[in-house]
């Protein structure tokens, strides 16, 4: 795939001194209490220096929001889930630390997890920047689950860097003044006359001292508060540089560890014999015995979700769960398909409000209808679990490792404190592992075979009875007249989200489940993220919910792709209807100035209005979320030489031909990552508009495997790809994670409907049968284990 990258410089590079102190009064013209790079931290007590940060009123306080006519802001612009949850981490953010070895690493237990996001790598930027260490000195792991950070360790919302980002850096700040504080001490000198530089200490006379050798001195015997300056950012050397991954090694050279990579003592291989139903259940097993006599096979137990299997390989469990005799009783969508789901989803609609007034006013109405949708993470569903008489031990790639050790130590009726869970590297996640389903299910079978379990989902058990993203419509009524939009209103209803993860621990865990606050939670969940971009007239987005006998989450946006990809088509309906430019509208009407600059750099650089043959068109769009805003133009061919081109075993349809795309996220810690981020959510965004949805018939989805759901593949991938990364709008950073997936799938679907000249609105474009594949069987749960290598691989 040929790309083109465009990452403006974000820092000027001089040649002072990298970690020159600040100088006495530079900020002396503040008023106090104003500056907002000084913060208190701690050093604690510790054999080398180890310090932590102490948080204030600074990052309490919100951002304005515009407050303009004729669209009063929404609820997601005055505090939206990003700050929600950066206020629930503050109290316990003194209790995030790093330590300094004697060999001068630094080392940080970050509390949150790494699912190829790549947050350990800019967290390690925002340490070597403040402590002025070369990036290959900062050892950033994963903290097990601390339960006394109570909502500080979960991974989610685009969060990670916009709430971590000042604690980290007032951590290294404090372990830099005591690393100067000690140099001083041993050379007789004041701290004012001294520098850092690449884990060391210069004094004026040229004298080095290393970190390693300050590291015991820096060291306090008790806890001790600390006043500090942040760096000023015209200094910043590393944060906004482009840096690889600080595990792309491992990554590409297998040295990495993922939960399956453990060599945990005796945790043989595991796997279930699954319903094949959703959420079926266990009447019987027919074959026992025979089962665990087959080669290999050490247990054989019936648990909650099936029949799980324990033996020497993957391979014998494979073998062993097909030949299981089930007798299983109706899961919890028995007879459920899509057609009886979008009925019930018709049915709890909330009624629109303003009418269609023909003689005053002018209405663009439509209904979108987004199917069921996998999380099509590539490392399945899987955790270690070693359950013994008054303890446990788990091991698992878990954003909310709170809840599941809270709620493992409730069904275990252990105190926590006898339940340890370890955060391991995950393969990708996109919302599925915010839910610990495999390390409960892990040591459910660990408890009842009493033995440790190696636990691995079968890619088709993920596909079948895994999470999925639910399928939803959104009904929306725009009025115009006089080429001005009135009123906009949206009623998105879904399928129930399942909240089970609350915002990090077990208490609003359990609050997103109860019978009546979990319409409440996903209410708030709803108001808190989606938000207009447009000043629209009286603007009103409210969420209905349906039907809980799915396995529903998030999936890389809670609901913003769906809503936000409706509400881009209508906007394209409503100026071709007053006669107007998508563009020109869109830009008139943006509220954010950060958001008509990414939309402006778009069709600049994607060269919107272009002439294209029949049959191709442009789509444009853009998205504000988590305090970031990103715009995309995408460009589609819809003609028959390509929608006709045959591919086995696949469904090819439109391709998307070009793709450019620009991101504001405040300040980029790392372009480079931020880049990865688009390509990933572009991506995304591109599989959910065409190719990528899951087919509910008589209870169960038919997909099985990754050659059945067409997640955006090479064939359909831009060959022309741009990411712009606007320069710096801001001190600190915004949300990414997330950010390009409403983007992307808005604009395609825009571009689809241009090319085509009818607007979409069911997605993916591509879910009308016949199939284009063979669905699996049900029974067994599982394929025969493939013997045939490479030759099977698409």
């Amino acid at each position: 795939m040929a790309r083109r990258h465009r990452v403006r410089d974000q820092h000027p590079t001089d040649g002072t001194g990298d970690g020159a102190p600040p100088e006495h009064g530079a900020d002396s013209d503040r008023a106090p209490g104003i500056d907002r790079r000084r913060f208190l931290g701690y050093v604690l007590a510790a054999p080398t220096l180890t310090v932590a940060a102490q948080l204030g009123a600074e990052v309490l306080a919100p951002r304005e929001a515009a407050a303009l006519i004729p669209s009063l802001p929404g609820p997601a612009e005055l505090l939206d889930l990003n700050e929600l949850l950066t206020l629930a981490a503050l109290p316990t953010s003194n209790l995030i630390t790093i330590r300094i070895d004697t060999g001068g690493t630094a080392h940080f237990a970050l509390p949150r997890a790494e699912v190829g996001q790549g947050v350990t790598t800019s967290s390690a930027m925002i340490v070597a920047e403040e402590l002025d260490l070369p990036l290959d000195k900062v050892k950033v792991t994963l903290a097990d689950a601390r339960p006394e950070l109570l909502f500080n360790q979960l991974t989610g919302g685009s969060n990670t860097t916009y709430s971590t980002y000042t604690p980290i850096r007032v951590a290294a700040a404090v372990a830099r003044g005591r690393l100067l504080r000690a140099a001083g001490l041993v050379l007789g000198e004041t701290v004012e006359t001294l520098t850092t530089k690449a884990g060391t200490v210069v004094s004026t006379a040229g004298t080095a001292l290393g970190y390693g050798e300050l590291a015991v001195r820096a060291a306090a015997l008790s806890d001790t508060a600390v006043a500090v300056t942040l760096k000023d950012p015209a200094r910043f050397r590393v944060i906004g540089t482009g840096q690889r991954r600080v595990d792309a090694l491992d990554a590409v050279t297998g040295r990495k560890k993922f939960a399956m990579d453990l060599q945990v003592p005796d945790a043989l291989p595991t796997m279930v014999c699954r319903p094949p139903t959703i959420n079926g259940t266990v009447r019987s097993v027919a074959n026992l015995a025979e089962v665990r006599a087959m080669p290999g096979v050490t247990d054989v137990v019936t648990v909650s979700t099936g029949v799980a299997v324990r033996g020497r390989t993957f391979g014998q469990c494979v073998d062993a769960v097909r030949a299981l005799r089930v007798d299983w009783g109706p899961g919890t969508a028995e007879g459920a398909s899509d057609a009886t789901v979008l009925a019930k989803l018709r049915r709890a609609e909330l009624p629109l409000v303003v009418p269609s007034l023909p003689l005053l006013t002018k209405a663009v109405d439509a209904r979108f209808t987004f199917h069921f949708a996998s999380n099509g993470a590539l490392e399945t569903n899987c955790a270690i679990a070693d359950v013994r008489p008054g303890s446990a031990e788990i091991w698992g790639s878990l954003k909310a490792p709170i809840v599941a050790q809270e709620e493992i130590a409730l069904t275990l009726g252990l105190p926590v404190s006898a339940v340890r869970v370890h955060v391991t590297e995950g393969g990708g996640s996109f919302g599925r592992k915010l839910f610990h389903d495999a390390a409960h299910e892990a040591v459910e079978i660990s408890r009842a075979v009493g033995k440790p379990v190696k636990l691995m989902w079968h890619r088709t058990d993920d596909f079948r009875q895994g999470r999925t993203h639910p399928m939803s419509t959104s009904r929306v009524r725009a009025t115009y007249a006089l080429g001005e939009v009135l009123t906009y209103e949206q009623r998105h209803t879904s399928v129930a989200t399942d909240f089970g993860h609350g915002i990090g621990e077990i208490l609003t865990a359990e609050v997103a489940r109860l019978p009546v606050a979990d319409l409440t939670f996903s209410e708030t969940m709803f108001q808190l993220t989606q938000t207009s971009p447009y000043h629209l007239g009286v603007t009103t987005q409210l969420l209905a919910e349906t039907d809980k006998g799915f396995n529903t989450g998030s999936m890389r946006n809670i609901y913003s792709p769906n809503v936000r990809c409706a509400q881009e088509l209508v906007m394209d309906e409503l100026a071709r209807r007053t006669g107007q430019d998508g563009y020109a509208m869109r830009r008139r009407l943006v509220k954010d100035a950060r958001a008509r600059a990414v939309l402006d750099k778009v069709a600049e650089a994607g060269e919107w209005g272009r002439a294209m043959p029949s049959g191709t068109a442009q789509g444009i769009a853009v998205h504000t979320e988590y305090h970031s805003a990103v715009a995309v133009l995408a460009e589609i061919d819809c003609r028959p030489g390509t929608t006709g081109r045959q591919i086995p075993g696949a469904y090819t349809g439109p391709r998307v031909t070009r793709v450019v795309c620009a991101v504001d996220v405040g300040l980029a810690v790392n372009p480079r990552g931020l880049e990865a981020q688009m390509m990933g959510g572009i991506s995304d965004g591109i599989a959910l508009t065409l190719t990528s949805g899951l087919h509910l018939r008589d209870g169960h989805f038919l997909e099985g495997s990754w050659d059945q759901y067409f997640y955006t593949r090479q064939w359909n991938t831009p060959p022309e790809l741009e990411i712009i990364v606007m320069p710096p709008s801001g001190d600190r950073p915004g949300g990414a994670g997330e950010l390009a997936v409403a983007g992307a799938m808005a604009a395609v679907a825009c571009a689809y409907g241009r090319a085509t000249g009818t607007m979409p609105t069911v997605f993916p474009v591509n879910h009308a049968e016949p199939l284009a594949f063979t669905p699996l069987p049900t029974v067994p749960p599982v394929p025969a284990s493939p013997v045939d290598g490479r030759d099977r691989a698409l």
